[in-house]
């Protein structure tokens, strides 16, 4: 058994290979994460403006614009909200874009401030479903690892140019 191992070990090339695919979100390694959200970002940016035409300006970063990143983000599609919940459903902070709403802001935008979707999503961790774009459950995304925070950044970039609405969301965005 052991021989036979050795010898298909021995026999494997990756010019066999038509593709290679890598997993890294629970690899134990340690990622440089500035760096790695800056590849990221820029990659995303410059498909999103070569590719799809968006305003060059997402090309442009400021060196703090990586803060607006934190894991556990929710998109609320229809809205273009980015939220940050507590286990309870309650929306601890909140922004339009990458614009921060006011405690005030916060009051009169969600009320008792439980988020609207959050039943949906309860006991679970979950995205609506980016792949039918007539459907009604496409409403929210979740940023839960760090290869999808950059993108955060890149949707609220995108709000605040004005782009709203989900088919953008869902057809431009959730690559």
């Amino acid at each position: 058994m052991q021989q036979q191992q050795q010898q298909q070990y021995s026999s494997f090339s990756l010019a066999d290979c038509d593709a290679v695919g890598f997993d890294l979100d629970h690899t134990l390694c340690r990622y440089q994460l500035p760096q790695s959200a800056r590849l990221i970002y820029d990659s995303f940016a410059q498909y999103l403006v070569t590719e799809k035409g968006y305003d060059e300006d997402l090309l442009t970063l400021a060196p703090d614009s990586l803060d607006f990143c934190c894991k556990g983000l929710v998109l609320d599609i229809e809205e273009g909200n980015f939220l940050k919940l507590a286990e309870d459903g309650t929306v601890l902070r909140a922004s339009h874009g990458t614009k921060s709403m006011t405690s005030e802001e916060l009051l009169e935008t969600f009320g008792t401030r439980e988020w609207k979707h959050f039943n949906t999503i309860s006991g679970m961790v979950s995205r609506s479903d980016v792949s039918d774009t007539t459907s009604q459950t496409l409403c929210y995304y979740l940023y839960d690892n760090y290869f999808d925070l950059p993108g955060a950044l890149l949707c609220a970039r995108v709000v605040d140019n004005g782009y709203l609405g989900s088919l953008w969301v869902s057809a431009d965005l959730m690559l």
